[in-house]
């Protein structure tokens, strides 16, 4: 019996044994698929953000994250990035949903009840813009104008130097150059989108935006619902980084001619993570309710004086 315990024992132990081993061993392995992998320590400069597989897309930064930065230290922006709130083109109040309009809840920040604060004067057109809302500018392949196309529903890309940042936009081929060199606004001349001149604020990139076309036969509104603006419009943009991969985008408009006060508007703009993303070449046909197709091939005609 004594021989029969201690063999018993023995054999005990030695399972003991081999089971501590095989838990040791796959303790050491590599983590295998959807496994979780091991903390990597931090790495300092730039792309010391997490990597962009581990955080997902529209996934919230954790604490502690660093923004990418240049080799002078200043924040880089450099990427493609949208807004992913669709509602926001369709209007910037607080809004239900309606024809051609998705409902949202407004991105204006600073006014009691997040409406722009039109002069008396000025509600009788922004509410025939509604009424007439088919004719919404960017519709007819207009330039959206700043504010709006950072928040048309389509990813804009910006490539940064020192002394100036570019912000291509894949809607109809816009485009801004943002001068960060203290140059003054250009004399006598207006563009659709602006004449923007920047400077820095700490790690926020301030644009100053003035010299805003309002052509009345091609007027740029903020919004799909008719929200508008004259040509005394003047934007100050501010770009913040909010996590390595999502920017705050305030824009402050003041226009003396419309607006009782300045007020503004926030929105997030996401950065595109996915593998290969680029902007597409987005060809807005001017003339589409001219356009018919020609039998049954594939080429379009202009039948406006059938």
């Amino acid at each position: 019996m004594k021989v029969r315990a201690t063999t018993l024992a023995v054999c005990f132990v030695l399972i003991i044994a081999v089971a501590a081993s095989a838990m040791l061993l796959v303790a050491q392995a590599p983590a295998g698929r959807g496994a979780a992998p091991a903390a990597a320590a931090p790495q300092a400069g730039r792309g010391a953000a997490a990597p962009a597989a581990a955080q997902g897309r529209g996934a919230a930064p954790t604490a502690g994250q660093a923004i990418p930065r240049t080799a002078d230290g200043k924040p880089d922006f450099s990427g493609i990035w949208q807004v992913l709130d669709n509602s926001l083109d369709g209007g910037i109040e607080p809004h239900a949903a309606s024809w051609g309009v998705h409902g949202g809840q407004g991105a204006i920040i600073d006014t009691p009840d997040g409406m722009v604060p039109y002069k008396p004067e000025a509600v009788a057109k922004r509410q025939a813009n509604y009424k007439n809302r088919a004719n919404d500018p960017v519709a007819h392949c207009w330039k959206p104008g700043v504010p709006r196309i950072n928040y048309i529903p389509f990813p804009l890309q910006i490539t940064q130097a020192p002394k100036m940042i570019q912000m291509d936009y894949e809607f109809v081929h816009s485009y801004r150059s943002v001068y960060l060199n203290d140059s003054k606004h250009l004399e006598g001349i207006d563009f659709f989108n602006g004449d923007s001149r920047a400077k820095w604020d700490g790690d926020t990139l301030v644009v100053d935006v003035a010299n805003i076309n309002d052509d009345p036969t091609r007027p740029t509104w903020l919004d799909a619902s008719g929200n508008y603006h004259s040509d005394a419009l003047h934007v100050e943009e501010r770009y913040t980084f909010n996590g390595p991969n999502m920017i705050t985008y305030r824009a402050r408009l003041t226009d003396t001619k419309v607006y009782r006060q300045p007020f503004t508007i926030e929105v997030t703009l996401y950065r595109h993570m996915e593998k290969n993303f680029r902007l597409m070449d987005y060809e807005c046909q001017v003339f589409k309710e001219k356009l018919t197709r020609e039998g049954k091939a594939d080429r379009l005609r202009i039948v406006e004086n059938n």
